[in-house]
């Protein structure tokens, strides 16, 4: 228990700092088991510290990965099952940390994308659909950082981000915009363009920078990737 307090501190040092992405090879120079429980524990913090945990542990997998595909795919099932309720998780960072691990590995991508776009896909058959406003969110996040990097897996998803756009929460509508202009998705071009006024502030995590943003300024970016 004493190491594990000691490593946590450790990373959360490196990832706070404000040259925390200096620190990523030091992070990936420890052996990847060990910090994998404390950089998930970091996902619940919210704020930057989400997203770099993210970020840290999508190359962290991805080295592990490359070691040990098994040891990697027993953590992304980990993942699955903080998303699933009988774990009594709420899942937050999970989906964010989905999509960086299979950025930065194509066997683990071409295995797990398809549970990523299963959240936020309705059918008529027992599914994944997310009841959580805010991580469904999360989702079409993750399907389009996925697509800047693999935009051949996510193109399945493109009829679920397209009902994003009228999703309840209005924050989500932004990320499934910026997903569909990342993927340029033309036919869904008036439809976002219908979100151009929408005020609604969203924090947006994009080239390793937490910004602060709107739905409408999200719908505007993606619109510029559809002319």
């Amino acid at each position: 228990m004493a190491r594990f307090r000691s490593m946590k501190t450790n990373l959360r040092c490196l990832l706070q700092s404000p040259l925390w992405q200096d620190n990523l090879p030091d992070i990936l120079a420890i052996p990847g088991q060990e910090t994998l429980g404390p950089l998930m524990s970091f996902l619940l913090f919210g704020g930057e510290m989400k997203w770099r945990a993210a970020t840290a542990l999508g190359l962290v997998v991805n080295a592990l990965a490359e070691r040990n595909m098994e040891q990697a795919r027993v953590f992304m099932r980990r993942l699955l099952w903080h998303m699933n309720e009988e774990s009594g998780n709420v899942g937050w960072g999970i989906p964010e940390t989905m999509a960086e691990i299979m950025c930065n590995n194509t066997r683990l991508a071409d295995d797990y994308n398809r549970m990523l776009h299963s959240y936020v896909r309705e059918t008529t058959e027992d599914d994944n659909y997310l009841d959580h406003p805010p991580l469904r969110a999360a989702v079409y996040w993750g399907l389009g950082r996925l697509a800047a990097v693999r935009p051949d897996l996510v193109r399945p998803a493109e009829r679920a981000l397209t009902w994003g756009l009228e999703d309840e929460h209005h924050p989500g509508r932004g990320m499934a915009a910026w997903a569909l202009g990342t993927l340029q998705t033309r036919d869904a071009a008036e439809r976002i363009r219908a979100l151009l006024p929408d005020t609604t502030p969203v924090e947006h995590f994009q080239d390793r920078t937490l910004i602060c943003t709107t739905v409408g300024e999200m719908a505007r970016e993606a619109l510029t990737g559809l002319t």
